[in-house]
């Protein structure tokens, strides 16, 4: 494989150079500065503060992607989503489950196959085909959601705003294409990466909030 092969997969490139998609590239410091911002909420918090550095870690590799745009530079991109999604799938299902960590971490590791028979159902799907790879992400949430939503209604909504969030933002990057001759150029994609900030942030924010509700209930109780 060449991993230096030339990717041109968005509106806004039209040829080689670090700043063809400039955007799509400047874009990418909404996850900075979203990681910047939840970093402190996740003080001395192991599983959140390994969420955030990850979500950091996003937005260094999309930029990597949207300057270089090559094939390592797509996996540098692509792969700490991956583990952003592993990682939360483990701490819901351990924390807002309260399922023992083994099972956790079976579910978790579940996730590779459950995308793998649905995105090729996702592909099929007007408009937001393009982005079926994504699509098992806020089925699975709004899943949790739909678990929680009598036993932990706080947790439940705070995953159904985030599942929406994701849905939103998946709509611009589905839509980056189609809107290119009506946007002189520019696209979507650049929105795509400023929700999806917003979103990743908001889902650590909902399990810091968990955590901080839950937690102190149960010192509460054991009184």
């Amino acid at each position: 494989m060449d991993w230096t092969r030339p990717i041109d997969a968005y509106c806004e490139r039209l040829g080689p150079g670090l700043w063809a998609e400039p955007l799509n590239a400047l874009t990418n410091l909404a996850f900075l500065l979203a990681a910047i911002w939840v970093w402190p909420r996740v003080k001395g918090q192991g599983t959140g503060q390994l969420l955030a550095a990850v979500l950091f870690v996003i937005g260094i590799g999309s930029g990597l992607f949207h300057t270089l745009a090559n094939s390592w530079s797509s996996l540098a991109d692509t792969l700490p989503i991956l583990a952003f999604i592993l990682i939360y799938i483990f701490a819901a299902t351990r924390d807002f489950l309260e399922r023992p960590v083994w099972l956790a971490g079976l579910i978790a590791a579940a996730f590779l196959p459950f995308a793998a028979l649905t995105t090729p159902l996702f592909a099929k799907l007007p408009l937001y085909g393009v982005s079926a790879p994504y699509l098992p992400v806020p089925l699975l949430i709004a899943l949790y959601g739909g678990v929680l939503r009598h036993w932990k209604p706080q947790t439940a909504r705070g995953l159904f705003i985030g599942a929406g969030l994701l849905t939103l933002s998946l709509t611009f990057r589905s839509a980056d294409e189609l809107t290119c001759g009506s946007t002189a150029g520019i696209g979507t994609h650049f929105l795509w990466h400023v929700l999806n900030a917003v979103m990743l942030a908001w889902m650590i924010e909902t399990w810091r909030r968990h955590q901080a509700l839950h937690v102190l209930a149960g010192k509460a109780r054991g009184r």
